[in-house]
């Protein structure tokens, strides 16, 4: 099958216009228009409608449109590992992560991200829910829990540690506790339903929220589970990554500080196992290790 023609099929679909698809691709109409024609007579079914004021996808082109992107995907991902392929990544990326990491890191690189790959455009959804990669159609997420699901790939962009921090006014007001059973008379924070065993070097572990324990606030905000932490609302868990720097300004004190969460809970790159690894796929990957995985800003 000539994927030269199943390239300006996708096209065309996506724009709804032969003649703007050929100009991609270097074609006058005519020869544009031909070419569709030859590969809707290869496959046997009428992929667009084609009228004087519009054209329009068919039923058995809306059918075909995945598997033709299948197809290409895996010119350009056999390519690309033999190191050859198409010069310019294009198309667009639909890329899942935590609105708090993206506001902290993803975000602020995004300029330098499109500067580098100009034909491609990103669909964002930024959101401390966890998506649903295959029934979002995500190509990648960024996922900050330990990887069980076997249906995804990861990358590993950077270590996850997690530890138990409160603000200096809270710990004047309420006192710091000293030992895991303390916990419970104390104002506690949580993020969601996270329930996380810590760990001392010692082999002493505990539970954050401790069985007994009544959480006061409970936030599905990453950010603003931080922020509340920060204003004296209680103790709370947060990664290393989201509170180095008020960490470092004394504006959050670690609590329990022989204490962190080791699960094997890590920052991972991931995609559904089922998805060839695109061009623009491995750019992103390639791109966010560089930037933000080389060296955390947040290793302290």
């Amino acid at each position: 099958m000539d994927t030269n023609a199943l390239r300006l099929f996708v096209i065309a679909a996506d724009l709804l216009n032969i003649s703007a698809a050929g100009r991609q691709l270097g074609l006058a109409p005519a020869v544009a228009g031909a070419r569709l024609a030859k590969l809707e007579k290869q496959v046997g079914a009428g992929l667009l409608h084609r009228s004087t004021r519009k054209v329009s996808l068919s039923l058995e082109g809306a059918e075909f449109l995945p598997f033709a992107k299948e197809i290409l995907a895996q010119e350009d991902a056999g390519l690309a590992a033999l190191g050859k392929g198409r010069p310019e990544v294009s198309g667009t990326l639909r890329f899942a992560c935590s609105s708090t990491f993206a506001q902290l890191y993803v975000a602020p690189i995004l300029a330098d991200f499109l500067e580098q790959y100009p034909k491609l455009s990103l669909d964002l959804r930024f959101s401390d829910a966890q998506a649903n990669l295959i029934e979002g159609a995500f190509d990648l997420a960024l996922r900050n829990l330990p990887i069980e699901d076997s249906t995804m790939i990861g990358r590993k962009l950077a270590d996850d540690k997690r530890i138990l921090c409160a603000s200096p006014g809270y710990l004047a007001t309420y006192g710091a506790p000293k030992t895991p059973e303390e916990l419970t008379h104390h104002r506690l924070v949580v993020f969601g339903n996270a329930k996380r065993k810590l760990n001392a070097s010692d082999g002493r572990n505990c539970h954050f929220p401790p069985p007994r324990a009544k959480t006061r606030v409970r936030c599905d905000d990453g950010t603003s589970t931080r922020l509340a932490t920060k204003a004296g609302v209680g103790i709370s868990m947060a990664s290393i990554w989201s509170v180095h720097n008020d960490l470092r300004t004394g504006s959050l004190v670690r609590v329990l500080p022989d204490y962190e969460v080791v699960d094997g809970s890590a920052v991972w790159l991931v995609y559904p196992r089922s998805n060839v690894l695109t061009a623009k796929v491995r750019v992103m990957i390639d791109f966010l290790i560089d930037k933000i995985g080389t060296r955390p800003v947040w290793d302290l």
